[in-house]
């Protein structure tokens, strides 16, 4: 059983990287500050597409092995101890992009039975006890199968543990001001021509943008840019980083966040933003 530090965060994620891009610099601060971060991950990323040529003669469960590596390290570099696979290894498989024959394949994720899988979390949670659930809105950011699975997953787990004994007191979903995202990208088309990337992307390839006043926290990680950078260079297979921008296999330019923004859906909300995941949480186990 982990050991109950007096703040927990729990992560949950789809594939090995998401959490990185994502939460990278979130994670590194609380687990240098002491907090207990918890990092569950529903897929392996079987079928997601690698970049660099030399490793793309891996695919499928060699993939997913690989991808699991690159995940061990990429905590490594974030300070995280506790990482888990949901069911455990190759319990669910990457269900590949919306709309792909892949998404019918029985054994991947978009096909589990969400509550068989929310239940499976929902003992994690028990265990835990986490006062801060992170995971994705009802559309996965972006629209990926494995992404919005997670988020319904996700949700039903904190209802399945709250009727068993633990009530998470805040549940937030990843989120980026649109302000933000459209000041980033003019600052990377004044960039572009240092960058090793021939293109840039847009505002809209970034996912969970919204409007500003729907986002409820930002977590100043700008301390722990470089970890992040270090975790996202890990997942070698799908990211290339160039700081203060990386890009995914679609060789698209996108700005690197050190700040990492939050809509808190399931708590009391402060009159203003919020600048810490624990606000307003006490601290006793």
């Amino acid at each position: 059983m982990t050991e109950l530090r007096s703040r927990r965060l729990m992560l949950v994620h789809a594939h090995p990287d998401d959490e990185s891009i994502n939460n990278g610099a979130t994670m590194a601060r609380y687990a240098a500050e002491g907090a207990q971060v918890t990092l569950v991950t529903c897929t392996l990323g079987e079928r997601g597409e690698v970049i660099p040529p030399e490793l793309r003669h891996l695919s499928g469960a060699a993939l997913g092995g690989h991808r699991l590596g690159e995940l061990r390290e990429a905590m490594r570099a974030l300070g995280v101890t506790d990482f888990r696979l949901l069911g455990g290894a190759g319990r669910y498989c990457d269900s590949g992009m919306m709309g792909l024959p892949d998404n019918d394949d029985p054994g991947c994720f978009w096909q589990a039975d969400v509550d068989q899988a929310a239940g499976l979390l929902a003992d994690v949670i028990l265990e835990v006890r986490p006062q801060v659930l992170v995971t994705y809105d009802e559309n996965g950011g972006y629209g990926h199968p494995d992404h919005i699975q997670t988020h319904r997953v996700a949700m039903r787990a904190v209802e399945l543990a709250a009727g068993a004994g633990w009530d998470v007191p805040k549940v937030y979903w990843n989120r980026v001001p649109r302000s933000v995202v459209e000041e980033s990208f003019a600052r990377l088309h004044d960039d572009l021509a240092g960058l090793p990337f021939d293109k840039a992307g847009a505002v809209d390839d970034v996912p969970g943008v919204v409007a500003d006043e729907q986002v409820t926290t930002g977590i100043d990680g700008t301390a722990y840019g470089s970890a992040k950078a270090a975790a996202m260079r890990a997942h070698a297979t799908q990211i290339t980083v160039e700081e203060p921008y990386f890009v995914l296999s679609n060789e698209l330019a996108q700005p690197l966040f050190t700040t990492e923004y939050y809509e808190l859906v399931r708590g009391e909300r402060a009159v203003s933003r919020e600048s810490d995941l624990f606000a307003g949480v006490g601290e006793a186990p």
